[in-house]
């Protein structure tokens, strides 16, 4: 009887042992398996992701430009400039800006020294001469005419030239876009407005190139679907 009972609790056992052995082994087999995911296509191009960052900037902060007086001239200039394109609003408060204009600035003033020499010369010789053995004696005729001019002259001119080296960072620092403009001054304009007015055509013309990324284009166009499909 005994023997009996000891049979039937090993065969209780083996089958709780068997069990445990399945679900350690369901465990192992439902277990989550994390793969690192593999990118495909070219890594991302830092100056098209900036140029994309740059769309996205609503409020513009224009931070003080080091490089003296002739800078916060300059700052002021860009600032109007920039306004004045509608590409961001310009805020005074940099807590409400989306991004910050940082950079230098100077307005040089030099002299041009011109200096320019020249000289006229003319020479001209005649001569005849006779001679005899006889007791008349000899004649000789000579002329010469000789004729030199020289000038030299001088003149300087006052003139500007303005130097602007600016860049955009966002929040985090990171610089989205940047330029460099010098100028010696426009038609119609000092060489500090010019420099002003050359960094916002280049702007414009940086913003116009990021609209015709590729995934920047589907971004657009999938946004103007979204637009159409509400109005419908």
């Amino acid at each position: 009887m005994k023997q009996g009972r000891r049979t039937a609790a090993k065969q209780l056992l083996l089958s709780f042992g068997w069990s445990g052995l399945a679900l350690v082994a369901e465990d192992k087999v439902a277990a989550p398996v994390s793969i690192a995911p593999v990118r495909t296509g070219p890594p991302p191009n830092p100056i098209e992701d900036g140029l994309a960052q740059l769309l996205n900037v609503r409020r513009l902060h224009v931070q003080e430009l080091t490089g003296g007086e002739a800078a916060m001239q300059i700052r002021d200039m860009i600032i109007a400039a920039i306004q004045a394109s509608g590409f961001f609003s310009v805020t005074e408060n940099p807590e409400r800006a989306d991004a910050f204009l940082r950079g230098t600035a100077e307005d040089l003033v030099f002299t041009d020294q011109f200096s320019s020499h020249e000289s006229v010369g003319v020479r001209s010789g005649f001569g005849t001469g006779r001679g005899s053995t006889s007791s008349r004696g000899y004649e000789r005729n000579s002329a010469s005419i000789g004729v030199s001019q020289s000038e030299d002259s001088k003149s300087s001119e006052r003139k500007h030239e303005a130097v602007a080296a600016v860049r955009i960072v966002n929040k985090e620092g990171d610089v989205i876009w940047s330029t460099t403009q010098e100028s010696l001054g426009a038609k119609f304009r000092g060489a500090s407005a010019d420099v002003a007015e050359k960094i916002t055509r280049q702007l414009r013309a940086d913003m116009d190139r990021a609209r015709k990324l590729p995934r920047i284009e589907a971004q657009m166009e999938t946004r103007r679907g979204l637009g159409m499909a509400r109005v419908g």
